[in-house]
């Protein structure tokens, strides 16, 4: 049977976009997350405390945060493809510049530049995938992109290792070549996107005429649809109940993420002790967690868009994440670790797809560019949080316990507004 222009489309559409978008979020990701392994020989370097680590890491989000929203409305009205680019450029340079931290001042300080200059690129992309992407198939869209995260960890923990133990070349130490190393790819792909990225449908040279006005009708009857049955405007993405409400979801969602990866290898090390060839071996261990970061995502994303259903696939998802971080504060030893890691990182990266499947159905035109960057803002406090009150807990008890212990409490009280939420149709109306 042949498919319909708009099957094509969508079909030509993920195999055109979806593994560029992957390759540009695990770089972003791997830019985000290569402290943790930095950490491992850094800290002692720079005379970083626990906490001076954990507010470095986590003071990242803190930037993100505040320049989340206008940059989103930026790319809105200049397009994806030149902001999208700037931002790539700016954070890769930002990156590299951490390789010259000198002191937990300085650490923070430019951590907190890779934040502001990272900004927006998460919700502009999901805000391009709006563009592309029906309702019923966003959700295996937006998890199929954020594999991307998972793979970052699978294939920047052993590279991160690896170039750690590049330490005294060029009289250089491991860190810093990890940072200058892992700074220049995205400088690269924000050129490459430059020249590679179509504005929109229209703009695709690789869909025949009868897919792109197929695949544009059906966006834009969505849109009039969503429109007709819910505000459109700037104030409305900025005001709504359900973006607050849906921003403290992910809030809860984000801060077990960073707090998990942000640590994991040093909890792992800790474990483990001295010894030669530690940062490789803590490497290759914290790649099973992210191995079933992967699984999770993309089953758990492909299994809401086949059911029509995100509700219960996001309940699902928060009861993994609260067991394994409940294994992870009751049990001892590096299997109970290894098991509580996997299982919470299986749940959280799980439940993204189909989280942003049903939050992108009730916003378009303005308050989509505005909500969608407000609730991964609101979410990305979490990033901030996350880390800091590892660091603060770990300072003060010796441990990691309580910390893990309260975070299982935040699954269950992110659990309650959406099991209160209206059931979701097929159409997630």
């Amino acid at each position: 049977m042949t498919p319909s222009p708009l099957d094509s489309a969508i079909r030509k559409a993920r195999w055109r976009l979806l593994p560029f978008l992957m390759v540009l979020y695990v770089v972003a990701y791997l830019d985000r997350i290569n402290v943790s392994f930095a950490a491992l020989s850094m800290n002692e370097e720079l005379g970083l405390s626990q906490t001076d680590y954990g507010l470095g890491a986590g003071i990242f989000f803190l930037g993100y945060v505040l320049f989340e929203v206008p940059s989103n409305l930026i790319l809105a009205r200049v397009g994806a493809r030149l902001w999208l680019s700037r931002i790539l450029v700016s954070w890769g340079l930002a990156t590299v510049a951490l390789s010259l931290a000198v002191g937990p001042t300085s650490f923070a300080a430019l951590r907190f530049l890779l934040g502001v200059a990272e900004a927006g690129f998460f919700p502009g992309v999901i805000l391009y995938l709006t563009a592309w992407f029906p309702l019923a198939h966003r959700a295996k869209a937006v998890a199929l992109f954020m594999t991307a995260t998972p793979l970052a960890g699978l294939i920047g923990s052993p590279v991160s290792g690896w170039i750690l133990e590049m330490h005294q070349m060029l009289g250089l130490s491991g860190w810093q070549w990890l940072f200058l190393l892992e700074g220049v790819p995205a400088m690269a792909l924000g050129v490459v996107l430059y020249f590679r990225l179509p504005a929109g449908p229209d703009q695709a040279v690789w869909l025949t005429p009868d897919e792109r006005q197929a695949l544009t009708l059906a966006i834009e009857a969505e849109r009039r649809d969503i429109a007709r049955r819910h505000l459109s405007g700037l104030r409305h993405g900025l005001l709504s109940r359900p973006v607050w409400i849906w921003g403290f979801v992910y809030f809860c969602i984000v801060v077990a993420m960073y707090g998990l990866v942000m640590w994991l290898p040093q909890i792992l090390a800790g474990i483990i002790g001295q010894g030669v060839g530690r940062s490789l071996h803590v490497s290759l261990l914290v790649m099973v967690a992210y191995a079933f970061a992967m699984v999770g995502m993309v089953c758990i994303g492909a299994s809401s868009d086949r059911r029509g259903e995100r509700r219960w696939h996001i309940l699902g998802s928060l009861g993994l994440c609260l067991l394994g971080m409940l294994m992870m504060s009751l049990g001892a030893g590096l299997g109970w670790a290894l098991a509580g890691a996997s299982l919470a990182a299986m749940g959280i990266w799980g439940a993204v797809g189909p989280f942003w499947g049903l939050t992108t159905t009730f916003l378009t035109g303005q308050a989509a560019a505005a909500g969608i960057a407000l609730i991964n803002s609101l979410g990305n406090l979490g990033g901030f949080a996350g880390p800091y009150v590892m660091g603060f807990v770990k300072t003060h008890t010796g441990g990691f316990s309580q910390a893990f212990l309260a975070i299982a409490g935040l699954m269950a009280l992110a659990a309650i507004p959406v099991a209160l939420a209206k059931k979701s149709s097929r159409h997630m109306e």
